[in-house]
């Protein structure tokens, strides 16, 4: 039997995949006729973000890396070097995750956005090195200021959802021991 905080891990890790391959479902829905040219956010990201914030002890790497690379494989990217960047921005993150956690949300929302934005400048510096299809800059700032706007929603939405929480002091000693 799994014992119960890592059956709650297990648990957390299943809801988020579950959660993130629901968006990115509906991402690629064709929801218009016509494509606009406006880049949308990217809420996958945001959701990612806001686990390992919330609760790093329900989303291991391996997970991470699974689910956008099956993003990379459906939207066509290069394989593997998205969920490089996003593997390297999360972990950022929940290193930092416990002195991060008393901050007020204004200052988590201002420290996302910096390792976002360092992590579309890494993958558009890359692809420029690698002579791959760079899109356009101000698409890439579209939807990064989007991704960014998004990300107090998609906080809401996961806490009245799933009741996405930081955790208690007494859940984090316990996180820590684990």
């Amino acid at each position: 039997m799994i014992e119960g905080a890592s059956r709650h891990a297990v648990l957390g890790s299943v809801l988020v995949a579950l959660c993130w391959l629901l968006l990115l479902f509906l991402r690629m829905l064709p929801v218009t006729g016509a494509t606009s040219g406006w880049p949308g956010a990217d809420l996958g990201l945001c959701l990612l973000f806001a686990w390992v914030l919330r609760r790093p002890d329900q989303i291991p790497a391996l997970v991470i890396v699974l689910l956008v690379l099956i993003e990379d494989l459906l939207l066509m990217r290069p394989p593997g070097l998205w969920a490089l960047f996003v593997l390297l921005g999360t972990e950022a993150a929940r290193l930092r995750e416990a002195r991060w956690r008393d901050q007020p949300f204004v200052v988590e929302w201002l420290r996302v956005s910096i390792l976002t934005g360092g992590m579309m400048l890494g993958f558009r510096v890359v692809q420029f090195l690698f002579l791959l299809p760079v899109p356009a800059l101000w698409q890439v700032t579209l939807q990064f200021i989007a991704t960014m706007a998004a990300y107090p929603v998609v906080i809401l939405l996961a806490r009245w959802l799933v009741g996405l929480r930081h955790a208690t002091p007494a859940e984090a000693e316990m996180m820590r021991h684990m």
